[in-house]
């Protein structure tokens, strides 16, 4: 398997790619990620995933040598479809998934990240989308998540400069949740992990449904979804006991029900 998980203290995954030497998204290492992804999501022990990359890169980019393989646009879409059916397993996962980028998070891998929840990243990663560069575009979903991210005219600033940036120019622009030393990028990860590890497992889910829904409709909608959502928890035994332990000035202890 070019990408695995195990289960940590507080119910946290940390899921490793591990294709050296860059970690390149070959064709394999994509369906070993959305199985992973899937693996840890169906795990009843595991409450947040952090995804990160092994030795000095998060993820490259895409495997060059398979896109060159290519032979008709039915095999090329093919491979964008993969790669997308990847990204949205982490983007629609109902547990947080927190992008933990120790170094190159290039192409698919800038992707693969955005597609994440959040972000932590290293103060020598670098982040971009190339493509243009090759004479290709993002193909999975970068076009549409990255302007998303950071605003239309940033976004294609980056997607038809083809530039890397520093992790602070992406921190500067929101793409990223926060910077920190190379050493300390997986632990950082884990401990954002742990601190939301620790709320209801059913408020987590309806903020997060709350958040991703709305982002694609209108703000009445959006408040709608919310407003759902909210109904679902706040007659749920959890809010019972979150507002009991507020009043009684005492720690939470959540079911998940």
């Amino acid at each position: 398997m070019n990408c695995s998980y195990e289960v940590k203290e507080g119910g946290i995954a940390l899921a490793t790619i591990d294709n050296p030497p860059m970690n390149a998204l070959s064709s394999k290492t994509v369906a070993d990620i959305t199985l992973t992804i899937r693996a840890a999501l169906e795990d009843p022990k595991v409450r947040v995933i952090v995804l990160t990359g092994k030795g000095k890169a998060f993820v490259a980019g895409a495997d060059i040598s398979e896109i060159k393989t290519l032979a008709t646009k039915e095999d090329a879409r093919a491979l964008a479809q993969r790669g997308c059916e990847m990204t949205n397993t982490i983007e629609r996962a109902n547990k947080p998934v927190i992008a933990a980028i120790n170094g190159f998070c290039l192409g698919g891998g800038l992707e693969l990240a955005m597609s994440c929840h959040m972000r932590i990243a290293s103060e020598k990663a670098l982040l971009g989308l190339p493509e243009i560069n090759l004479g290709i575009i993002p193909g999975f979903a970068g076009t549409q998540r990255l302007p998303r991210i950071v605003g239309k005219a940033k976004g294609l600033e980056m997607i038809l400069s083809g530039a890397h940036y520093s992790a602070q120019d992406a921190l500067a622009m929101g793409l990223v949740n926060k910077v920190v030393a190379p050493e300390s990028v997986v632990d950082e990860a884990i401990s954002l992990a742990r601190t939301i590890a620790a709320k209801g497992r059913l408020a987590v889910i309806a903020a997060i449904d709350s958040a991703s829904k709305g982002l694609g409709v209108s703000f009445d909608a959006g408040c709608e979804i919310e407003s759902n959502n909210f109904a679902g928890v706040a007659i749920s035994s959890d809010a019972k006991e979150g507002l009991d332990a507020f009043l009684s000035k005492r720690k939470p202890e959540f079911k998940d029900k």
